[in-house]
């Protein structure tokens, strides 16, 4: 099985309002990310909340994702990442992408999930060589990534492991949307 996971959870400090719900295109900021999961063929989604989790319930399509409360948000996205590998059980990989990233596309998890096999613990999408989401991370990594605290997500478990790269230059948008100017940017 593998398991589509989207880390929502932040309480959006930089941005001054839950950012999940800022609109962008008519709809919320975390439904791109999320109608993006949903149209890969994954054998179940999770979307991790925590700040602001009734406001999102209640405004967010979840495109058939479940979510999955993650009590100490307050910690980093590394107790989020570790909420959402608990929700997803036996899962034999997960692919990660961020709800502040609505630029996601489809296509982009598509290849990063296409390119899993042999010899690599991760595979991770590249925009311009740089390393970004989504990411596919191996059961293999899981119980190193269970132990995350802190603002870290796998970045300090990833050095350590056999990861590969994919290129997906032309795959939509790998921007993060931490304030509203660069929400503003996303919209152009």
């Amino acid at each position: 099985m593998i398991a589509g996971l989207v880390l929502a959870a932040g309480g959006a400090r930089r941005f001054g309002a839950p950012k999940q719900l800022a609109e962008l295109g008519g709809r919320p900021l975390l439904e791109h990310v999320l109608a993006s999961m949903s149209s890969v063929p994954l054998d179940r989604t999770i979307v991790v909340l925590g700040a602001h989790a009734e406001e999102i319930l209640a405004g967010v399509d979840l495109h058939g994702a479940e979510p999955v409360l993650c009590p100490d948000w307050q910690e980093g996205q590394g107790r989020s990442l570790r909420a959402g590998l608990l929700a997803a059980g036996e899962a034999e990989a997960v692919v990660v992408a961020l709800g502040d990233q609505p630029l996601l596309s489809a296509r982009a998890i598509a290849r990063v999930l296409a390119a899993r096999g042999p010899g690599a613990d991760a595979v991770r999408a590249a925009y311009d060589g740089r390393p970004g989401h989504p990411i596919v991370l191996e059961r293999a990594l899981f119980p190193r990534l269970a132990t995350l605290g802190g603002d870290a997500g796998a970045r300090d478990v990833l050095a350590g492991a056999s990861v590969r790269e994919i290129p997906c230059d032309g795959l939509g948008r790998p921007d993060d949307v931490d304030t509203p100017e660069q929400l503003e940017v996303v919209r152009t």
